[in-house]
């Protein structure tokens, strides 16, 4: 009688937290966080897509005679950098770390689209097939990267939604789900001053 009185009150007891959990938010966080960490996957993917045509292009331009020596430069040590950082499961609940690894990358978009406006000025450049190639994937994969970077936004976004409200919040606190570090525009100053346009004849 005694153990047949445990097992109702334990199957009680199952039933009580499956419903308190499903309640709470619980089942979301696992699936908002599974749904964050696909999408970040994604995201690191185009990057590394990104990384593997540096040396590719770096070795196209530096067939031009006389190409400036400094954007090439700037091109491959923000490479190192971004490539050089260590990103683990750990870093999308690290806003330190994450804002360092962003901003390596933002580091080499800057190079890579310095690169590319230099290279107008080097008609051989722009005959070179194979450096036109090179271009149309580098450009291909910066729209993948928008495409999952996007993917990642709304998703983080959807889970920090889920985390600050009550009340999941407590549900959050209890099985430590954090808010997520998100991208963010860097250089917001730079980008609200409109572009300087020269209408002088060279």
């Amino acid at each position: 009688m005694k153990s047949r009185f445990i097992k109702l009150m334990l199957a009680a007891f199952v039933s009580v937290t499956s419903l308190l959990l499903t309640g709470c938010g619980y089942n979301d966080f696992q699936r908002l966080d599974e749904q964050t960490k696909s999408a970040w996957s994604e995201v690191l993917n185009q990057y590394q897509r990104r990384a593997d045509l540096v040396p590719n292009i770096v070795a196209t331009v530096k067939g031009e005679a006389a190409f400036e020596q400094d954007t090439l430069t700037k091109v491959v040590e923000a490479r190192a950098k971004a490539t050089s950082i260590q990103v683990t499961p750990e870093t999308l609940n690290d806003p330190a770390a994450f804002s360092k690894f962003q901003a390596a990358q933002g580091e080499l978009s800057s190079a890579l689209s310095r690169l590319l406006v230099v290279t107008e000025n080097y008609p051989n450049l722009k005959a070179n097939q194979g450096f036109q190639d090179l271009r149309v994937q580098l450009e291909g994969t910066e729209n993948r990267i928008t495409v999952a970077r996007n993917r990642y936004i709304q998703t983080v976004q959807e889970y920090n939604v889920l985390a600050r409200s009550f009340p999941n919040n407590l549900t959050a606190m209890v099985f430590g789900y954090g808010v997520k570090p998100n991208f963010s525009v860097q250089n917001e100053a730079q980008i609200s001053v409109p572009p300087s346009v020269n209408f002088e004849k060279k």
